[in-house]
């Protein structure tokens, strides 16, 4: 039976492992020395690497844990990764035969121009392109690419499991209470996230349904999400993409 387990890394990120109680899969590994404590401290055997982008609190792991261990290294085709020798990319498949493991690809530009996201066991490994209630940065990418993959990935089955890479869910639901103050699913998500951050317990995985209900940016189209960009930028927005492109510049200064 597999498992997904959150590795705490760095300031803030989570490198998440698929394990069979034998053999683990580390998705994201930004630091390889939690990564290794894991691995030892349950006698587990690393099979492979997943990476979703390029920025080095992804990736600064990798190499390291290549000195450690001989496993393919996977990442997005489109962008330059030390030790990443495994390019991947839209509708590529991934097999990883220790765990009987099948794992897909879709591309989720936007965040990061070749930004990528892996597919498996009903969940979706989504780096900083979907954060719980909220969205990655735009760095190389842009606007219109971010919000293409938050709804491509909001096309997503309801009950899938989003894997993403920080625990950023209490400040994000904090803006999106400025958005929405009479969501009462935003508010019943709050209250269990206050709760689990006062535990210490990580407030992920999220679902793609909990996200469509409470995530501002995957509510461009909400009345509600529209009506209160347009008051904060002072005038009409025609589009979705409008909408999107200022609720993000908007979180970026809030």
């Amino acid at each position: 039976m597999l498992d997904i387990y959150p590795i705490p890394a760095l300031k803030d990120n989570y490198i998440w492992a698929i394990h069979d109680k034998r053999h683990a899969v580390v998705v994201d590994p930004g630091d390889a020395a939690p990564v290794l404590d894991f691995l030892n401290s349950r006698q587990l055997q690393l099979s492979a690497i997943l990476c979703t982008h390029h920025h080095n609190d992804h990736t600064g792991g990798i190499c390291d844990l290549l000195q450690v261990y001989n496993v393919p290294a996977y990442g997005p085709r489109l962008e330059s990764i030390d030790c990443m020798r495994y390019p991947v990319g839209e509708a590529d498949l991934i097999y990883v035969p220790a765990m009987d493991l099948h794992i897909s690809i879709i591309d989720i530009p936007g965040h990061t121009k070749g930004h990528i996201a892996y597919l498996t066991l009903g969940s979706v490994f989504c780096g900083d392109t979907l954060f719980g209630c909220g969205c990655g940065r735009i760095f190389d990418g842009n606007a219109n690419d971010l919000n293409h993959s938050l709804r491509r990935l909001g096309n997503l089955p309801e009950e899938t499991h989003v894997y993403c890479t920080h625990e950023y869910t209490e400040a994000n639901i904090r803006f999106a209470r400025r958005i929405e103050p009479d969501n009462i699913d935003l508010e019943a998500r709050e209250e269990t996230v206050k709760a689990l951050r006062a535990s210490r317990k990580p407030t992920l995985p999220s679902t793609i349904g909990l996200e469509k209900a409470t995530n501002p940016f995957l509510r461009c189209h909400e009345p509600d999400v529209v009506g209160s960009v347009e008051l904060h930028v002072g005038h009409l927005l025609q589009t979705e993409l409008e909408v999107f492109t200022a609720l993000r510049e908007w979180k970026n200064s809030a």
